[in-house]
């Protein structure tokens, strides 16, 4: 009952010759006898059926060579949409088709989002791995994954998809209205399809492994940032190690503090709502002249959520006439501020700057101060993504001759995501609460401001709600894009055959012209660095836009056929010239062919060569300061420092009376400074894939394939890891550090001015991650592929193993295959494969089990660490086992049930601090590893 490994060539044999040709993915040429020489995977229709899934996502995000993007299972990283990234080398470098047409980007980067493609209607996917540049344009580096919608649908078609957990949470529903209709004698057709998909979240709080969040020695710490309140300050004494907390009592400072469990607030499978209405139809005016059209609507709902908001570390101007203040904390404040050379009159006027009586006193004075407090009384960080997206198409398709077909083009879509933070607090408004007169009234009460009291004794010392009120303010930012396309190509055959061939030559030649534009409109909060708070980095107002023009043409060539030695033998080419108004002119071009040397045995190859434009964002996107993971930095903690060690931090910016009290990373993380670069150039590639086709005609239903392929990307637009920086600076023992000082890398080091450590607000770089055209992105390994279908007495037994083997994957000169930490995300494993087993009775009941297995992976640095747990180290391979039952009751309805993770294994526990929070979250990988445990699902279909 399953598709086999779609030998796309062989649906297009089985076209008739009334009905138009089938336009494979990788070719813009429709001549159903030429065989292609780029792989092909394709996802049929039992298989789409088989995984009831909820958006396109689920139907290709866990096929062999395919990485995980960003889907439900990201939280802290999110942007509310879900992205496809081949072969690990990012969501930038792939194309989203519908029907082998573009979609509007959903993002400023130019990413295609998933969660718009009308799952009812799709009948197919065709995933193609090679040789796709030269055909759709040089950003399908990796491939290209079309989705090919149902032609000619008639009826009414009707199905809802409920499923659970078996925890009770994670409440799936999708339900779908199809109908359609031919009319004129079938010289038209219409077909309008109305969708609904809600996804319930699960909280990491919810499952086992997640409940606190464990650091690498197997400690649960969480958070640096909690309750009661931290101050650190710039000093030589005193407040030396940023480890100073409120003391319970509420008198002074003491040198320990808790620590913040912020695991059970965050999402394992994050929210998502969504409404999707789909029409198309197509008309037939004169034979050779169709006219066509589609229009499609999306608006998605997804949530997103973290924990509590809070001070994270950054600098605050403290008054000292600070109403909550005791004088035990003011003279230790006092103390440290003149060690540090805060004030000139030394500790006596520190601490009789108590007594001013507000700032215009003469005695008054702020002290320069870090403070790290968690936001508790605001409940947690929300964030609301709403995503509207619409896209029409419309043109004329037809034949000129009986070998001469051409298809003119035009479409406009426009996609507008607006992001909504609410209980995360802004920074001038706390500022401005802590300049406070008495215990109710600030001395700028604008807004209502209301004094805000950190310095209360005690865990259970809640902030007063009129301050939380005053600072507990909603900051929203919007990104549009919208994407013009004009395209029209001709299409067929030279002549009624080739020079030794009956099978004539195959060509296409178009032109396209595109015009993206995208912007991001800020409120001032979310635009300003600092201002929300716990957001990272701030999301400024910015626009930008660029267009190019291209011309394509494409070759496919028989030179010998049914011959001994040569039953088929083609060659192909295609080169397409690009220009663009950012970048100049570029020339994208493939080569390559096919030698079937006997019937049933083929080998094909192809080159393909491309160079890739900047997008809006990496070229337009402000620079700015925000997050990325850390566990360890060489510099913070007690030591021990030499001499070269010591040189190092103060040359970043550590004052020299914080060496060896340097803060820890907080939570994992630091500070990094990055964004676009309007001096970007083009990056290049080159690809190639070399593969065997074996059907053989005596084992009348196996089809084999395996591919090799090859990727590389020189100039490569890309961001630094923070290994990338660190590891020249301090070694690859981060925890026992070489320090190089000559390395250059040191010098993208820069510390707080404070307290030395990597965190803290805008006045502390951190890394300095800029986009360059410095990169070299590699990639290489084997696609296999074995179907095989065997009729027997009661109906058939399908098998369909569908594998990948990655041989390298070098991200900036780092390898990254079966290995896993923030500089190698999302998790590539050296092997992983997809096996289903389908046994189908008669045309009444098919039984599915599908076995996915990924190899095991090991943690990056394991032979350098120390300190981390062994059995954090290393995760063992995965096994998981999905079984599905489909019955079809009647001729009209059909049911489907699955059980997901039948065995309910567990996700491998590797610690929270081990990678970045986008991919390493609740203590596993939860894009890579099942989190939610044994789930259940069930579909009802009705057709008229």
């Amino acid at each position: 009952m399953l598709s086999t490994p779609a030998f796309a060539q062989d649906e297009l044999a089985e076209a008739s010759a009334s009905q138009p040709a089938i336009v494979v993915t990788g070719s813009r040429i429709t001549n159903p006898n030429l065989e292609q020489s780029s792989p092909i995977q394709v996802v049929g229709q039992d298989e789409i059926d088989l995984r009831q899934a909820t958006n396109a996502e689920e139907l290709i995000g866990e096929l062999p060579g395919i990485a995980p993007g960003i889907n439900n299972s990201v939280n802290n990283g999110s942007g509310g949409i879900a992205t496809l990234n081949l072969r690990n080398l990012g969501s930038t470098r792939n194309l989203i088709l519908l029907d082998g047409q573009r979609l509007v980007p959903a993002s400023l980067a130019s990413q295609t989002d998933l969660n718009i493609i009308p799952v009812a209607l799709i009948e197919r996917v065709e995933v193609v791995t090679g040789g796709a540049s030269s055909v759709y344009g040089a950003d399908a580096i990796t491939g290209v994954a079309n989705f090919i919608t149902r032609r000619d649908f008639e009826g009414v078609e009707a199905a809802v998809t409920y499923g659970i957990t078996e925890r009770g949470d994670g409440e799936r529903l999708r339900g779908d209205v199809t109908i359609g209709a031919n009319f004129a004698d079938g010289r038209g057709n219409a077909v309008l399809s109305i969708g609904y998909q809600q996804v319930d979240d699960v909280l990491q709080s919810n499952r086992l492994i997640s409940q606190n969040a464990i650091f690498v020695n197997g400690a649960a710490v969480g958070s640096g940032t909690a309750v009661p309140t931290r101050v650190t300050s710039s000093l030589d004494g005193g407040l030396t190690s940023g480890t100073n907390q409120l003391n319970p009592t509420g008198d002074a400072f003491i040198p320990t503090y808790t620590t913040f469990n912020y695991n059970p607030f965050n999402f394992f499978q994050t929210p998502l709502e969504r409404y999707n209405i789909y029409g198309s139809a197509r008309y037939e005016i004169t034979p050779g002249i169709e006219a066509y059209t589609r229009a499609m609507f999306t608006k998605t709902t997804v949530e997103l959520r973290l924990a509590p908001s809070g001070l994270f570390g950054d600098t605050w101007q403290l008054p000292l006439n600070n109403p909550f203040l005791t004088d035990a904390m003011r003279t230790q404040i006092c103390n440290a501020g003149t060690t540090a050379g805060q004030f000139a009159g030394g500790a006596a006027e520190c601490i009789a700057a108590g007594a001013a009586t507000d700032s215009n006193d003469p005695l008054y004075r702020e002290a320069a101060v870090t403070i790290n407090r968690r936001l508790v009384e605001m409940g947690p960080r929300n964030n609301t993504i709403i995503t509207n997206q619409f896209q029409v198409w419309t043109g004329l398709r037809g034949d000129l001759t009986d070998t001469l077909s051409y298809d003119v083009s035009a479409s406009y879509g426009e996609s507008q995501r607006t992001n909504t933070r609410t209980g995360w607090g802004l920074k001038s408004r706390v500022q401005n609460a802590l300049r406070a007169l008495d215990a109710n009234n600030c001395e700028d009460a604008s807004n209502g401001c209301f004094p805000v009291n950190l310095f209360g004794g005690g865990i259970g010392q809640n902030i007063d709600p009129r301050a939380v009120a005053y600072f507990n303010q909603p900051a929203a930012f919007t990104d549009s894009t919208s994407l013009a396309v004009v395209s029209a190509f001709l299409a067929g055959e030279l002549g009624e055959s080739g020079f030794f061939t009956e099978t004539p030559v195959g060509f296409s030649l178009g032109a396209e012209y595109r015009e993206y534009n995208a912007s991001r409109v800020s409120d001032i909060s979310a635009g300003t660095q600092d201002e929300v708070l716990g957001t990272g980095a701030p999301s400024p107002t910015f626009s930008g836009s660029y267009d190019v023009i291209e011309g394509y043409a494409e070759l496919i060539v028989p030179i010998l056929e049914d011959i001994p030695g040569f039953y088929s033998l083609t060659a192909e080419g295609g080169i397409r010239v690009s220009d663009y108004s950012n970048s100049g002119t570029s020339v994208t071009w493939k080569a390559g062919g096919s030698w079937e040397p006997f019937q049933g045995f083929r080998i094909r190859g192809i080159y393909q060569h491309s160079v890739r434009s900047p997008n809006i964002g990496e070229l337009f996107a402000p620079v700015t300061t925000g997050l990325t993971a850390l566990t360890v930095d060489p510099c913070a903690g007690p030591g021990p420092f030499s001499a070269a060690l010591t040189s190092i931090c103060i040359a970043q910016g550590a004052p020299a009376g914080t060496i060896g009290g340097i803060p820890v990373p907080s939570a994992a993380q630091v500070n990094a400074t990055g964004g676009g670069n309007p001096n970007l150039d083009v990056e290049k590639a080159d690809s190639f894939t070399l593969g065997v086709i074996v059907t053989p005609p005596q084992v009348p239903g196996l089809a084999v394939t395996v591919d090799y392929y090859n990727i590389e990307v020189t100039d490569a637009i890309t961001t630094l890891n923070p290994g990338d920086v660190l590891t020249p600076c301090f070694g690859p023992n981060l925890s026992a550090p070489t320090p190089n000082p000559a390395a250059p890398e040191c010098a993208l080091i820069q510390r707080n001015p404070l307290n030395g450590s990597l965190n803290g607000g805008g006045d502390t770089p951190g890394l300095i991650l800029q986009l360059t055209n410095a990169g070299t992105l590699e990639t290489s390994g084997i696609d296999f592929r074995v179907n095989y279908s065997l009729p027997v007495s009661f109906g058939s037994v399908n098998f369909d193993l569908n594998g990948n083997w990655t041989e390298k994957l070098v991200i900036l000169g780092r390898e990254c295959v079966g290995l896993y930490s923030n500089n190698c995300e999302p998790i590539t494993p050296e092997w992983a494969f997809n096996f289903r087993t389908t046994l189908s009775i008669d045309d009444l009941v098919d039984v599915s089990l599908l076995w996915r297995w990924t190899d095991g992976v090991e943690y990056e640095f394991a032979a350098t660490t120390t300190g981390i747990l062994p059995e954090y180290l290393a995760i063992d391979d995965a096994s998981y086992f999905d079984l599905s039952v489909r019955s079809n009751v009647s001729e009209n309805f059909d049911v489907t049930f699955s059980v997901n993770n039948l065995l309910d294994r567990d996700a491998p526990n590797v610690s929270g601090f081990i990678g970045s929070s986008t991919y390493n979250s609740g203590n596993t990988y939860p894009t890579t590893y099942d989190v939610l445990g044994r789930t259940y699902s069930v579909t009802g279909r009705v057709r008229f």
